[in-house]
């Protein structure tokens, strides 16, 4: 009998078929191994020691809901640190505030762990850090918490230790520059971004002199904790504080006073060490999914920039103006960008010099103030551009332990490149949350 063939429309029916089961058998698969690989962290029983150096009690109340996370999760985490590195009003006591908070619910908390610390031990290992931006070098002497990390770094634990940055790196620079051999040790997170905007020369420091450091650089990956995911009724940002925070405890209502919504924009680094496998940034986890950094040398302009200039948005642009001869004994000049009042820096070769970080992608515009009258009034500006969908292609040969956002496309929220890789565990970690801050009100109780 001839043999007949079937009608076309019935073969490509077929072949979509099968391979949209191919298809779902993948990500079945890719999803089961994410799952697994987040089964591991400190809620699985793994200890790290944890350094956390904190801006809190400058302009942004997320450093505020930022510890009291952290507080409700100290039992699971070997705590060694609490450093003060604001660049502003913050100082020590505001963390010895979030502590006062954390003594009122302890008797209901150690119910669940006798691992809690107990305040005191906290109030022990709460430190002063730098409280100035750094100076053109990226370093100037030495603090209480800068030598507080150096200190930590040296005991005989074998463990590496995790320092989470919540702010600027004055502290991190100035503890590597008094004793680069604690470096191996180290384990970075920093929550970059406006950060960055506020530490460009401590920064550039680290990035030129520290190349072998293990560090992750989330720009804007940890936006993904507040922005994007699961919004809808109690995982909302403001539902949740409203069901879930507040009337919990002294953490509680200390949270609900600095920001009645969700901001904590420095808990992915906590929650990196919580859920997911913190000693491999490329797998997925509560604090995000990273790939290895590019090369991103700082751009040098020997000229005024103006907007038709372009930069990566959190690249490092360096303004390096010649002045005149006849100048003042101490020359002396600021930029004027936004929000900020960046120093300029006298070289050695006789020009100012400024550094600035755009935090975004944007056209900034800006202005000197001086005493050297070459300089004083001059304007320009500068466009930052989106980071290349293709830059993780580019991966740094000399930085072979930097990481940093994900620029895929399709891992954005908006324009915050990579954030998807955090807010798509949103009903994870939010839920986690609420039970932890359960116990600031519930005493856990034993069964008959």
């Amino acid at each position: 009998m001839p043999v007949r063939s079937l009608p076309l429309f019935l073969v490509s029916a077929a072949i979509l078929t099968t391979l949209t089961a191919e298809i779902a058998d993948c990500r079945s698969a890719n999803a089961a191994d994410e799952a697994a690989n987040l089964a591991g962290g400190a809620l699985a029983g793994q200890r790290y020691r944890v350094i956390v150096s904190t801006d809190i009690g400058g302009t942004d109340p997320d450093d505020f809901q930022s510890l009291v996370h952290l507080l409700v999760y100290s039992d699971v985490l070997d705590l060694e640190g609490l450093i003060s590195s604001p660049y502003g009003r913050g100082r020590k006591q505001d963390i010895l505030d979030v502590i006062d908070c954390y003594e009122q619910d302890f008797a209901h908390l150690q119910t669940y762990s006798n691992r809690y610390p107990s305040p005191d031990e906290l109030r022990a290992l709460t430190k002063q850090g730098e409280t100035e931006r750094a100076p053109h070098s990226g370093v100037r002497q030495g603090t209480e918490g800068s030598q507080w990390i150096v200190s930590c770094a040296r005991r005989s634990d074998p463990r590496p230790l995790h320092v989470l940055v919540w702010g600027g790196l004055e502290d991190l620079a100035q503890a590597l520059y008094d004793a680069p051999d604690i470096l191996p040790k180290l384990r970075v997170y920093w929550i970059g971004g406006p950060n960055k905007k506020w530490s460009p020369d401590a920064y550039q420091y680290i990035a030129s002199h520290h190349l072998d450091l293990w560090i992750i650089e989330a720009n804007a990956t940890y936006r993904g904790w507040f922005t994007g995911g699961n919004q809808k009724g109690e995982w909302g940002n403001r539902e949740f504080v409203r069901q879930h925070i507040a009337g919990h405890g002294a953490l509680g209502g200390f949270f609900v006073r600095q920001k009645e919504d969700i901001k904590m924009g420095d808990s992915p680094s906590v929650g990196w060490l919580l859920r997911g496998t913190p000693t491999d940034p490329s797998q997925p986890g509560w604090g995000g999914r990273f790939v290895r950094a590019w090369d991103r040398p700082p751009a040098v302009f020997r000229r005024m920039t103006t907007a038709d200039d372009q930069i990566e948005e959190f690249g490092i642009l360096e303004l390096a103006l010649a002045i005149p001869e006849q100048r003042p004994d101490t020359p002396e000049a600021e930029l004027l960008v936004e929000n900020q009042t960046l120093q300029g820096h006298l070289a050695s070769d006789g020009t100012m010099r400024f550094r600035f970080c755009p935090k975004g992608s944007k056209t900034y515009r800006f202005a000197i103030r001086s005493n050297v009258s070459g300089l004083h009034g001059r304007k320009g500006g500068i466009t930052a551009v989106p980071i290349s969908p293709t830059a993780a292609r580019r991966r740094s040969i000399r930085r072979r332990q930097w990481w940093t956002d994900d620029p895929s496309p399709g891992l954005a929220e908006g324009n915050h490149i990579g954030a998807k890789t955090v807010s798509r565990w949103r009903d994870d970690f939010l839920r986690d949350f609420a039970e932890r801050m359960d116990r600031c009100v519930t005493p856990h109780t034993s069964p008959d």
